[in-house]
């Protein structure tokens, strides 16, 4: 079935809003950016054949491994951060005001794919559903919840001290790099998570956007990341370090990108990360075929500019696929080298469990594929509690400069804030 650009966006409203009538869904939007690595520029999978679940195990992915065996056409799902636990010796005893759980996956009932203007359906008879999505009237009027208090965990005065001590554990080389995260939220907060989610995707439509319902549980996302993907036997990796903001004269944009890719610092974290992403594709990999595509890319988004590297390998036909998500996960982007003690010192000097922030959702695919995106850039909210949430952190290496680190900050949050605003 083919559909003219020009009725795109109309045809994506409904069927977001379609998809939203089932207790569990997943609305994945590249936003027509263009990418070698992608299979769709837009999927819907509503509805469950089946569902995984798992929460404080330590066997996640071998239940994975198990639901993957079991139902071999897409599946889709999520990665929380606290997953860590499982794949080394951490815990996290924070706060959790979503309780997104540490692992979930769903076989869907139907799917719509989109890739350029063609669309397919899987699950029904193409028609049946066509004439379902465009039965559908998204609602056009204004939703009247009053604006949500948004509180931090931590005040300026708070996260600039907690700077300088990370920075000290830097100093004394504990560390050379961690990503430090704080957490945005309101109680008793209403909003309606579909209207929100089509704001901010608008507000700020990056390549990796999506609407994840789990339920009474919501992921809004608008992030930029890319964690990992397997296209063949050929994994890839795209961390993200190093920001930039937006100006709306050309000429000071352009100067702003080559300010970025010139920066010592912003340079400095990125080749940092790069440096463990190859190290832990290395687990995975076939020996000697880990290598960067590309170094210090300069990309242009909505709201920012962002630095991405892009790290590959060849898959190693002994190692299970699911595997190659646990031997990199959580992605070196939102950790820090070395990898397991900045995660260790991160759970000292944050005030909030991460959950499914700085985690993954994404999919597989019926050749066994996956791509999974990196949970950034996200209001995360529960119905039943009415509690909403949206974390935000920036990388802080030795010659950070904290008031910068927490300007930053404020710039990633900036299309969130406007939007619950």
């Amino acid at each position: 079935m083919q559909i003219h650009d020009s009725q795109i966006f109309n045809f994506k409203e409904k069927a977001i809003h379609w998809a939203n009538q089932f207790d569990i869904c997943c609305i994945l939007d590249s936003n027509q950016y263009t990418d070698p690595y992608s299979k769709f520029d837009f999927i819907v999978a509503a509805g469950t054949k089946a569902t995984l679940s798992q929460n404080e195990t330590l066997h996640a992915f071998e239940e994975l491994k198990k639901f993957r065996l079991q139902y071999q056409g897409w599946i889709f799902g999520g990665l929380a951060y606290d997953l860590k636990n499982e794949i080394e010796p951490l815990t996290s005893q924070h706060q959790d005001g979503i309780q997104f759980p540490d692992l979930f996956f769903f076989a869907p009932q139907f799917l719509l794919i989109l890739k350029g203007g063609h669309l397919e359906i899987i699950g029904a008879e193409e028609e049946f559903i066509w004439k379902q999505i465009n039965q559908v009237n998204p609602r056009k009027e204004s939703f009247h919840f009053e604006k949500p208090v948004i509180k931090s965990r931590f005040s300026k005065t708070e996260y600039l001290k907690t700077v300088h001590q990370i920075k000290e554990e830097i100093a004394l080389g504990n560390i050379y790099e961690t990503n430090f995260c704080m957490e945005f939220y309101a109680e008793d907060a209403e909003i309606h998570p579909l209207d929100t989610y089509l704001k901010l995707n608008q507000l700020s439509p990056t390549p990796f956007s999506n609407y994840f319902k789990w339920f009474d549980k919501y992921i809004l996302s608008a992030t930029p990341e890319r964690f990992l993907s397997k296209r063949g036997q050929k994994l890839i990796s795209q961390p993200i370090k190093g920001t930039a903001k937006r100006s709306g004269n050309l000429d000071e944009d352009e100067q702003i990108k080559r300010e970025l890719v010139n920066h010592p610092k912003e340079k400095q974290e990125n080749v940092m990360i790069v440096d463990l992403v190859r190290n832990d594709l290395t687990k995975s990999a076939k020996k000697g075929s880990v290598k960067v595509e590309e170094l210090f890319g300069v990309y242009s988004f909505k709201q920012v500019h962002q630095m991405i590297s892009t790290v590959v390998c060849e898959l190693n036909e002994d190692i299970h696929p699911i595997d190659a998500i646990k031997n990199t996960f959580p992605m070196g982007s939102m950790t820090g080298a070395p990898k397991i003690k900045a995660m260790q010192l991160m759970e000292h000097y944050e005030r909030t469990k991460r959950g499914i922030y700085s985690g993954a959702v994404g999919y597989f695919s019926p050749d066994d594929d996956f791509d999974f995106n990196v949970i950034i850039r996200t209001i995360l909210y529960h119905s039943t509690k009415k509690y909403l949430s949206f974390q935000v952190g920036s990388a802080i290496t030795f010659y950070a400069d904290a008031e910068k680190e927490y300007e930053e900050c404020l710039l990633k949050v900036k299309a969130i804030l406007e939007v619950l605003s």
